[in-house]
């Protein structure tokens, strides 16, 4: 039985980062912003990662790191220092202080390319502190992730129950559900010795990735949909939706001119030179599966 800290665990991938450490037999330490309900394993630390004192009770007797927390999206670019660069650098200065070795980061596809948008542009930066750390890192770059509790890729399964789901300029991407993205993570913080100081970028199983297309009409199957209408949206479309998705919900706008900046690359698949090595983890949920699990889920929650 190990003792793991949890960064971000009351968020959609982290809480499922939590149950799979748990249902692994481990002892969990999480990172909170508001109290919360007992849970049985689990020790809650009130604070964020911007409280020294948090994180290093966070990262005290524990036997690795798991640091999902981060920013995602923000109608303020200039956020995504404070929480993905500045939240990581204090993370790795707690399990140092703490004498923690192990650290498994959390990071994105979108920091391989910096240049297209500030969210990727501070997971690239934050990736070149975790490898300066000196600790026994492994990084994780996930691509699109879904599953049930998911309000991100939430908006094209309600597309799709409409049958129209708009896409960006013509692309393929990867996906992987939450539970395979969480059953990774806790995989590697015991496994310091085989995959230390290695970037991986985890997806479904599905060589070549989903295009966009391809991915629409999965969805549109999974809510029941025979087949959907899936154009193709130029980037000026994008950002004049982004413009108004900000004077419609504000701080709240989920279309930022930052995600258009990303979501305009053609080419958002897992490398296959960065798989994980199937002796150490392999997907379990296949993207037709999870995609139909998922859009049951929303229905049974009153989502859809």
């Amino acid at each position: 039985m190990s003792v793991l800290a949890i960064t971000g665990a009351t968020g959609f991938v982290g809480s499922a980062v939590q149950a799979a450490a748990l249902a692994a037999g481990h002892q969990v330490r999480s990172l909170t912003r508001r109290m919360q309900p007992e849970c049985a394993g689990v020790t809650w630390v009130a604070g964020d990662l911007s409280n020294a004192a948090a994180l290093a009770a966070l990262a005290q007797g524990a036997d690795a790191v798991i640091h999902v927390a981060g920013l995602t999206n923000t109608p303020d670019p200039a956020e995504f220092e404070a929480a993905n660069v500045t939240g990581t650098a204090n993370v790795i200065a707690a399990a140092k202080g703490a004498g923690v070795r192990r650290l498994v980061f959390v990071s994105s596809l979108a920091s391989r390319m910096p240049a297209l948008s500030a969210y990727g542009a501070s997971k690239a930066r934050a990736e070149t502190l975790v490898e300066a750390s000196g600790l026994d890192w492994t990084m994780v770059r996930p691509p699109a992730v879904y599953g049930p509790r998911d309000r991100d890729m939430f908006d094209l399964f309600r597309a799709a129950k409409w049958g129209v789901v708009p896409l960006p300029p013509g692309g393929a991407t990867s996906i992987i559900h939450a539970d395979d993205l969480a059953d990774l993570l806790v995989v590697l913080s015991g496994n310091a010795a085989l995959t230390k100081k290695q970037i991986y970028e985890p997806d479904d199983g599905r060589e070549g990735g989903w295009s966009h297309k391809e991915l629409a009409q999965a969805i549109g199957q999974a809510v029941g949909k025979r087949s959907v209408f899936a154009p193709h949206l130029p980037r000026a479309v994008l950002e004049a939706a982004a413009t108004a998705d900000r004077l419609l919900r504000g701080d709240r706008a989920k279309l930022t001119p930052d995600r258009v900046g990303y979501m305009c690359h053609p080419n958002w698949v897992a490398r296959f030179d960065r798989a994980v090595p199937p002796g150490i983890w392999q997907p379990s949920i296949s993207g037709e599966e999870g995609l139909k699990a998922t859009a049951q889920w929303y229905k049974r929650e009153g989502w859809l």
